[in-house]
């Protein structure tokens, strides 16, 4: 299924981009003084990519009722 590789490929992106900015994010506050807004900027992006992330893991892996 085409489809399915396509989401699994967004997905890694996201996944790989969440795990970039947690890095940015903690380099940033191990060196202050430091932008508190930029911060913010960058923990909101990170908790929109949690939910997206979140999204499609849903539908690429499907619940199995046991």
């Amino acid at each position: 299924m085409p489809e399915t590789r396509d989401l699994q490929v967004k997905l890694a992106t996201l996944q790989t981009e969440h795990r970039d900015l947690d890095d940015v994010i903690n380099r940033l506050v191990e060196e202050p003084p430091y932008d508190q807004l930029q911060l913010q900027r960058l923990k909101k992006r990170k908790l929109i990519l949690k939910d997206q992330i979140a999204k499609l893991e849903a539908i690429v892996v499907p619940d199995i009722i046991a």
